[in-house]
């Protein structure tokens, strides 16, 4: 234990100390204790420490970690049961733990898991609800297990037969909590897989809904190549459609876009003698055959969309639209961006727009002006849609990542309040933060800025309570590259409020 000069004591007198300490129950007034122990603690060092304390303490301080996990848990069930993030303007609790504690959406996403196992939420008749693997949460209270083994758990239970009973299944949470405590996460895994493979041999206990639940297709980050990996999980259905695709549209010698006498389209559809001398000189692997398939397949969709027959209609998410520096293009090099987020070497933007003709918007790479704006001048809304894009490049509001293809325009102000619908009165917002904008405690603001190094970017703050007013910010995401030295300039403050800027600004100082 640690006695009032400092010095460590030996096991199991830890709870002695807690009985001598007089703590503070207000939680924030706990949280700020803990903080200050942490910093003495790391500024204790441990140079003088024996190994059997050294190693007394390592364990001691990852069972407090984790207990912090259960803590941590049952903080974000309070901060999402009562809408709490909402105060400093942000749309949901994911969006909180990725902008507002600067997660990112990947550990935002691992702490929402873990909270959604082992918190206790409250249910629609205000009542508490158990934790949904009771047996891990007290694992994790007893600091005996961190996140690491509650995701496992979790993923093992998630690949559980929905037509097992729920009896088998809470028998099955309480042998995982139980060899959890034992093992290491990757130790819970195995376990979990034999746990599995032992309810359900066969794969015969899995049904339709377990395949429904577990579908998807998703297009993984571009690499520093700017190249892209496909995570998926198909279902039969789709599995069997696709695989008729391929034999056909992949075959060998079919769509190779090394081979200018190679036939394009689907297979029966192609003369047998010209196939068959393609497929003589066709020395693609089977992935990329696969892969010229499904460009030879957008291919004669966007030939449907060209002669007017395909069904996509008009917004950008259907269309190909890029835009570019001035510089970029007069040199063939550097990156272009589509509307929907992909980075787009100019090397290969050049031979797509020879033969699509897409939307293209040039910028000066001085100025940051547009130059030229093709082909989306017929129709107004399409040219202010196609200008949005390549002035935003996607969602305006800070920290949002969804590509202009997902995003509305917003207007500033309101169009309800007399918003006209003028491009310098317009911003690209995907449909929450359009919907996120108002007068209200929680809601975001915007505007256009006229100075500074983000002049005529849309900036966005929220609207708090009393917890002081937030700077402007813009989204630096969609625009990393023209990161500046100094941040974003508001207008001159009004008449009436110069006083409350000048508080501020001293407040800040």
């Amino acid at each position: 234990m640690i006695d009032h000069a400092g010095r460590s004591g030996g096991a199991g007198s830890s709870m002695d100390a807690q009985s001598a300490m007089v703590l503070p129950d207000d939680p924030a007034a706990l949280a700020a204790v803990i903080e200050q122990a942490t910093v003495k603690l790391a500024a204790a060092g441990f140079a003088a420490a024996t190994e059997g304390e050294l190693l007394e303490t390592a364990e001691t301080v990852e069972r407090v970690h984790r207990r912090f996990d259960g803590v941590d848990a049952a903080l974000l069930v309070e901060v999402s049961d009562r809408g709490a993030y909402r105060r400093d303007g942000y749309l949901s609790l994911h969006q909180f733990l990725s902008s507002g504690l600067r997660l990112g959406d990947g550990e935002a996403r691992r702490r929402r898991t873990s909270v959604a196992a082992i918190g206790q939420f409250t249910g629609m008749q205000g009542q508490t609800l158990p934790p949904v693997c009771p047996a891990t949460a007290a694992a994790v209270a007893d600091g005996a297990i961190g996140v690491g083994h509650v995701r496992e758990i979790d993923a093992i239970m998630d690949k559980i037969p929905a037509a097992v009973g729920t009896e088998t299944r809470e028998r099955a949470e309480a042998h995982l909590a139980v060899v959890a405590r034992e093992l290491t996460p990757e130790g819970v895994r195995i376990a979990g897989h034999r746990l599995l493979a032992h309810l359900d041999p066969d794969g015969s206990v899995t049904d339709e809904r377990d395949r429904q639940r577990r579908r998807k297709f998703t297009l993984m980050p571009q690499d520093r190549q700017l190249m892209s990996k496909v995570t998926a999980s198909l279902t039969p259905a789709l599995r069997a459609r696709l695989e008729v695709m391929l034999e056909s549209w992949a075959a060998p010698g079919m769509n190779d876009p090394d081979d200018p006498d190679s036939p394009r389209g689907a297979r029966e559809a192609a003369d047998p003698a010209v196939l068959a001398a393609a497929a003589e000189r066709d020395d693609r692997t089977a992935g990329q055959r696969g892969h010229d398939a499904l460009v030879a397949l957008l291919d004669a969709e966007r030939a449907m969309t060209a002669a007017g027959t395909s069904t996509s209609g008009g917004r950008l998410s259907s269309q190909l639209v890029i835009t570019v520096t001035d510089k970029e293009l007069r040199e063939h090099a550097g990156v272009a961006l589509t509307a929907t987020g992909t980075r787009l070497p100019v090397a290969e933007l050049v031979e797509v727009a020879a033969a699509a003709t897409p939307h293209l918007a040039v910028f000066s790479h001085h100025t940051g002006q547009p130059l030229y704006l093709g082909r989306g001048r017929r129709l107004a809304s399409k040219a202010q849609r196609l200008m949005l894009f390549a002035r935003d490049r996607g969602c305006t509001a800070p920290g949002c990542t969804a590509p202009c293809a997902r995003t509305e325009a917003h207007h500033f102000p309101d169009y309800a309040d007399g918003g006209p619908t003028d491009i310098d009165h317009l911003g690209a917002a995907c449909g929450r933060h359009n919907r996120s904008v108002g007068k209200t405690l929680g809601d975001w603001e915007t505007m256009i800025l006229i100075d500074g190094p983000h002049a005529g970017r849309v900036a966005w703050r929220p609207i708090t309570g009393g917890r002081g007013r937030k700077a402007w910010r813009v989204n630096q995401i969609h625009h990393a590259e023209l990161l500046p030295d100094q941040g974003p300039h508001a207008p001159p403050a009004p008449e009436d409020s110069r006083a409350e800027a000048h508080l501020t600004a001293l407040t800040a100082a």
